[in-house]
């Protein structure tokens, strides 16, 4: 028997066998059902989070009416004796969002605040959103407290949480993992109270011309967050900076839900109050670790007392020049000048 019959007997008796037809054809679907099943699921899962993140897009609309994220390398804004100056910076993505709403409705109430987002730009765009508007709602409503501070101090922690609660649901739900930091300051009746969650920072320049810090950075390595983590099961470890887990350099932080479900990252804030008649202010820097990560408390606020007649009050100088230093995050600061007395919408840019 030639070479050529061995190879035409064994390709009829083996190859081409009923038996090894229908065991191919298992195996062709098999493979097609493991490769392919996980990428339409991630798909899937994928349309679905971007369904329901433009719903609740167009249920919430944003107070900050003129501002356009996508596509943008920097951003300003100037309310009465407010400006803020923000730019993406060296970062692929502008994760920072921030409001202000000064003199609400004549209530010589004002509040303002930065949000420094990780993981993506979801968490704090919602928080920005629904915090602010919360919060509005509530300030506007008759109180029969006799303390203020107390009494904003309880509505700033409430609010807080009551918001991380609903990011973590959607999260849940959407499977984002996004987090973000939060830096709140409320003036009501010449009393300061400012909440912070994370990392961002705030700073007043007294009458004096000293630094005040108005909060303090929740950070991995610190005695009192790291015991807090470790009595949790989780771990701080160096990976550039101190991070929780290995992941995250604050941890303190809304959303981040992967790291809730243990509590090794909590949203509780950290509450001060401060008497502006007391202190008879200057300014008022708020900012994200973008500007941090280059300047020192008194640093930032020597540069801006060197520039409060610019017309963001020194804000644009300040991030132009953190990023100069080499600063690699986003970068917002808002400065609030209080020489300057409440004045309505006095201009508003977006360029």
């Amino acid at each position: 028997m030639t070479f050529v019959a061995h190879i035409s007997k064994f390709t009829r008796r083996y190859i081409l066998s009923p038996e090894s037809i229908i065991c191919f054809v298992l195996i062709i679907i098999i493979y097609n059902t493991f490769h392919h099943v996980k990428p339409l699921w991630n798909y899937w899962q994928r349309a679905k989070f971007h369904l329901q993140r433009r719903s609740r897009e167009e249920e919430t609309n944003s107070d900050i009416d003129n501002i356009t994220w996508k596509d943008r390398s920097s951003w300003e804004m100037m309310k009465g004796n407010a400006a803020m100056f923000a730019i993406q910076g060296r970062r692929p993505h502008m994760e920072d969002r921030f409001n202000m709403v000064n003199d609400l409705e004549g209530t010589r109430t004002s509040l303002y605040g930065i949000f420094d987002g990780h993981g993506g730009e979801f968490a704090a765009e919602f928080v920005e959103k629904t915090i602010f508007k919360e919060l509005m709602v509530r300030l506007l409503r008759p109180s029969t407290e006799d303390n203020i501070s107390d009494n904003l101090t309880q509505i700033l922690a409430e609010e807080v949480l009551s918001v991380d609660s609903r990011l973590l649901d959607i999260e849940r739900n959407s499977f984002d993992i996004s987090g973000t930091t939060a830096l709140i300051a409320i003036v009501r009746d010449r009393m300061l109270t400012v909440a912070n969650v994370g990392d961002s920072r705030g700073v007043i320049c007294d009458k004096n011309g000293k630094t005040i810090p108005l909060s303090f950075d929740h950070k991995p390595q610190q005695v009192k967050e790291r015991r807090r983590i470790k009595e949790a099961g989780g771990f701080v470890s160096f990976n550039g900076v101190w991070r929780v887990a290995g992941v995250l350099a604050t941890s303190r932080a809304l959303g981040d839900y992967p790291l809730k479900e243990k509590n090794l990252v909590i949203a509780d804030p950290d509450i001060l109050t401060f008497d502006l008649n007391e202190l008879q202010p200057e300014f008022m820097i708020l900012a994200s670790d973008g500007l941090w990560d280059c300047f020192s408390n008194e640093d930032a606020v020597d540069y801006v007392r060197e520039r409060l007649d610019e017309p963001h009050f020194g804000a644009k100088s300040l991030v132009l020049q953190a990023y100069y230093r080499g600063s690699l995050d986003n970068i917002t600061v808002m400065v609030v000048n209080f020489k300057q007395s409440y004045l309505g919408i006095a201009k508003k840019e977006d360029r």
